[in-house]
């Protein structure tokens, strides 16, 4: 790895940080060390790092928050890359705005709503990026991403930018392309939104994230939703039905707020967090005979 550091900085391919612990980059504030975190400031320093990573088959992965995210214990070996330097915005036309996959989803929110264009409320307390809420087609509300998306820039595996259109992207319920595509990178957004009212939007927001404060364990490290609910259910009802609220493994425990919560209550260890949401995936099927689907992505458990 040193070797490859080494490389990496005679390469200019961007700010570089070395053996960061991941507690930092990642909402449940648990995960063992990254041995390099890259930072590109434009299209081609990615691509120029992109390459030199392919050439010597090092794994990697784009961060973004880490709002979605449970890494391992153990020291991740490749390379992470963060886009927060991709945060150029633009508002065109009377309802559009284009902006980078690196600009903070709830920031972009309060910025259309003062703007007057309606849509982005259901995003307004996802703590992610733009680039990480089209990956996964972020959504709450009753709406999604899919909703509000005109098209997507695109770095391609082999290193070329094209635009993908909204139906191009293929987005369904928490997934789009980019997340059966992984080896593309979601470098731009433009968005399409409507004129509104900004004080009737902005009440809007301010009354679901009071709804937020009341109902969810904002006070406490997670990940948000971690399962996805089942056609006509509720995965919340289910896991509080089984009595499992407050039910603890290490330092994670099953929120008392919502049930679909797992919070890092104590300390916990990225295996505690892991442990439990297994536990509860496994009792709710064992009593239902339904499988949860986990809404996070697991990185680093080989």
């Amino acid at each position: 790895m040193k070797e490859l550091i080494e490389k990496l900085e005679q390469a200019d391919v961007g700010k570089i940080e070395k053996d960061v612990f991941l507690d930092k980059y990642t909402t449940y504030k648990a995960g063992g060390v990254a041995r390099a975190i890259v930072y590109p400031k434009n299209e081609g320093q990615l691509v120029t790092l992109l390459k030199l990573l392919k050439a010597e088959n090092i794994s990697y992965k784009i961060l973004g928050n880490g709002s979605n995210l449970l890494f391992s214990d153990k020291a991740y070996e490749g390379v992470l890359i963060r886009l927060s330097e991709f945060s150029e915005i633009e508002f065109f036309g009377n309802n559009k705005v284009r902006v980078g996959a690196g600009f903070s989803l709830i920031k972009l929110c309060h910025l259309v709503a003062k703007k007057g264009l309606t849509g982005l409320e259901f995003a307004a307390g996802i703590p992610g990026t733009v680039g990480g809420g089209v990956f996964m087609n972020a959504g709450a509300y009753k709406s999604d991403m899919g909703y509000v998306v005109q098209e997507v820039k695109v770095l391609t595996p082999d290193f070329k930018v094209i635009t993908l259109e909204n139906k191009e992207m293929q987005f369904h319920y928490r997934t789009s392309f980019l997340q059966t595509h992984p080896e593309y990178v979601c470098l731009e957004v433009i968005f399409r939104l409507e004129k509104g009212e900004r004080a009737a939007i902005e009440k809007v927001m301010n009354d679901r994230r009071e709804r937020r404060m009341e109902s969810q364990p904002l006070e406490y490290p997670s990940a948000g939703s971690v399962f996805r609910n089942p056609e006509g259910m509720f995965a919340g009802k289910l896991i509080e039905d089984l009595g499992l609220k407050g039910f603890q493994i290490g330092g994670a425990k099953v929120s008392e707020k919502h049930a679909n919560f797992i919070i890092n209550y104590d300390h916990a260890t990225s295996s505690d967090i892991k442990s439990l949401i297994e536990y509860v995936k496994e009792r709710v099927k064992q009593e239902y005979h339904i499988e949860l689907k986990v809404e996070q992505e697991f990185v680093n458990w080989e």
